[in-house]
Parts: structure tokens; sequence; C-alpha cells
């Protein structure tokens, strides 16, 4: 039964997506930033950036609402046009591990489920998250800020998978594929890989919880890697295969995609070419208002409650400041509960402003010392970006 009903649900996401009807829209502040509101099964209505496949951006509004962004307005991000995939049945679901290993092993997700089980609260973020706001703009899915969320994920650390099937000497990579795939034969399947250290380090998970529930069909149903602190494209959904392999995976969404400047900034004079590039991996710090809209019109000399988050790649959150007066001064901030070092950190603030208009800064410093810049840092595919983020507001 539990099977019929998620086919429904994935049939219903996929007519919904081919043919939505949607009452209201939304704009994004830089040019052509009109998009449709959507809601999609087990969605509330979320900005949807493509179609096909389904791609949705959490309205920034939804970062107040908790901590913990809630499942149904979390963002949806795929690689491939099959996709979700259609055979998402858990009675019947298999996950395979298999490579250097010292013999394949099939689990089903009780056996998983039968486990020593872990949560752990982390943020997800895309690498392209921001994108939009670019400048000199470039190609790519054209997003505002609500391509992150921060969940808790409950599964099994990977580690203990692997070790069931057993490593065998000379394994350097474990390689993850989904259950989406391609519609065109030369499309390259989506597959991403982990350094054996890095698999093996006891955080990366397989995960079929987030928030106290299931994982929704768009969010990797029934089981999706986590990865703490990398950027959403290791975070492979509708995981079913694992492969450790003894050489590095050369593909095109390793070798080709998803590669940043080969230096400290990732970044490089706008408009040229990186000379070296690495694949992507850690977050950088960034922090947000999440209480407060660019323009927002407030009363002049009351006090102003400001509240907001801030994350790194894992180091954790050290300071957040903010600023009234383009950079020249700062104040602190006063950080909330820690509900572990890759999740959003909430901050609130208090300041009161004169009659005129303000801009307001916020940069977040990690306990690692990175602290956001003030200058947008460039790259050619739009990736991390995380400059310091300004919004104007008119005190009357």
């Amino acid at each position: 039964m539990a099977g019929i009903l998620r086919r429904g649900v994935i049939k219903a996401a996929l007519t919904l997506g081919a043919g939505a009807v949607h009452a209201k829209t939304i704009s994004l502040p830089f040019d052509n930033g009109g998009r449709p509101l959507v809601a999609y099964p087990q969605k509330r209505p979320l900005i949807r950036l493509t179609t096909r496949p389904p791609q949705l951006e959490t309205p920034f509004s939804a970062f107040d609402e908790n901590v913990l962004t809630p499942n149904d307005a979390f963002f949806v991000r795929y690689h491939l046009a099959d996709a979700p995939p259609q055979n998402l049945d858990p009675d019947t679901f298999k996950l395979t591990v298999q490579g250097h290993v010292n013999g394949p092993l099939t689990l089903s997700l009780a056996d998983l489920k039968s486990m020593p089980a872990v949560d752990l609260v982390a943020v997800n973020q895309c690498s392209g998250n921001g994108r939009g706001f670019f400048q000199p703009r470039v190609g790519g899915g054209q997003a505002g800020n609500g391509l992150m969320g921060n969940a808790r994920w409950r599964g099994v650390p990977l580690k203990h998978v692997l070790r069931k099937a057993g490593i065998q000497t000379g394994a350097v990579q474990v390689r993850f594929d989904g259950m989406d795939g391609p519609v065109m034969a030369g499309t390259p399947d989506f597959a991403k890989a982990l350094d054996i250290d890095h698999a093996l380090d006891g955080e990366v998970m397989l995960a079929w919880g987030m928030n106290g529930h299931e994982l929704p069909i768009l969010n990797g149903y029934p089981l999706r890697l986590v990865v703490p602190g990398w950027y959403g494209t290791y975070w492979v959904k509708h995981v079913n295969e694992i492969t450790v392999l003894d050489k590095p995976l050369d593909n095109f969404w390793m070798s080709t995609a998803y590669r940043i400047p080969d230096n400290d900034c990732a970044c490089i004079p706008a408009g040229t070419a990186a000379q070296k590039t690495r694949p992507i991996s850690r977050l950088n710090v960034r922090s947000f208002i999440t209480n407060l809209a660019d323009g927002a019109r407030i009363k002049a000399g009351r006090e102003l409650m400001l509240r907001g988050i801030a994350f790194d790649g894992g180091s954790g959150i050290g300071a957040v400041d903010l600023s009234v007066d383009d950079g020249a001064t700062w104040s602190s901030a006063s950080l909330g509960a820690e509900l572990g070092r890759y999740a959003f950190r909430p901050w609130t603030a208090s300041m009161r402003l004169p009659s005129g208009q303000h801009a307001i800064k916020v940069r977040a410093v990690a306990r690692s010392g990175e602290a956001q810049p003030l200058e947008q840092r460039w790259n050619p595919s739009g990736y991390m970006r995380n400059v310091v983020e300004s919004l104007t507001v008119e005190a009357v």
C-alpha cells in the first residue's frame, strides 16, 4: 500500500510540473527575475525555476519561520530530466554496494533502518545559490538566495554500510548513483564521488528521515546521501548504488562540472577563465537577515529587532556583526542556540535608526577565522557566492 501511495504522489508531481496553473508570481531582485509560485505534492508554493526536471527555490520568508527549514518549503534541485524517478516503492527498494569490496552487498530499506541510526542537523546548499546576483551575469540557473535549507537528518552513518561490505586494500574513492536518470542517450548519468577517508569519517550519512518525517519525494525519498559541510552537488538523491573505486572517478560531474578556480578565494577577475580548477567541496561562511526585506519602511527612533541565520562548512559560527554605515563600523549580534557545527546558527540584534535611508549589512565570522568578503568574488560558474549581504530600509 505504501508503494502505491508514493507512486500516486510521484505521478501527481510529474503531472503538476508539466502543466501547473499558478495564481501568483514573485519577482527576484535582479533582471529577468519574474518567477511563478507553484505548489507541488508535499510542497507549499515554491519559486519554480524549471519544470523538467522540477527545480524549486524556497521563498526567503520561510527562513524566518524556524531554524529548521520546513520540509514543505525545502528547495528542490535535480540535474537530469527523468526526475523524480517513478519506481520509489519502499517495499522493493534495494541499495547495492559493490566494486572494490570483499563481496557485493544488497540492503533493503528495512535492513538499513535496523542498523544503528543517528541524527545530524546540517545545511544543504546548492553551489549556485545566489547566482542571479552575480555581476557580470553568468550562465546557469538564475536563483536568488533560496537554494539552501537546514534540516535534522536521520539515517545510518555511511561507514557502517561500507564496513559491512568490507573495503579492500587500494580503495581510493566511493561513487554514488541515484535512481534518477537522463532522457537523451548522450547525456551523462549523474554520479558523484568522495575520497575514501571522507566517506568513512562517520558523519557522511545515508538518510531516510528529515525533520522527524520520511524524506519528501522531491528531496530524495527513500534514501539520500548527506554530506555535512559540503555543497549539495554531493548530496545524491534516491541513492541506490554505491561503488568503491580503486581509482578516482573521472566522469563529467567530477572532471568537468562543478569545478572552481584553484585558489584561496575560488575567484578570478570577472570575464576571464581559470587556468586551473578543482572540484567544489566545502561550504563557505554566509549570513542573512530573515525578518526584514529590502525596501522595508520602519519607525524612526524605535527599537528595531533583527533576526537572521549564519552558517559555514563545519567550523561553526563565531560571530555575527551588523553595520548601518556601509561597513565603517560594526556592532555584534547575539548568537542563538547551536544545533551543531553544520547547522544554521540563529542570531538577533536590536538597533534604533534615525529618519532617512539606511543600508544594513550583516557579516558572519566562522570559528576558523573565515569572514565574509565585502566585495563580490567572481567565477564563471556563479558558485559559492558569500559576499556580505545588504538591504536598504527607510526610517520614517
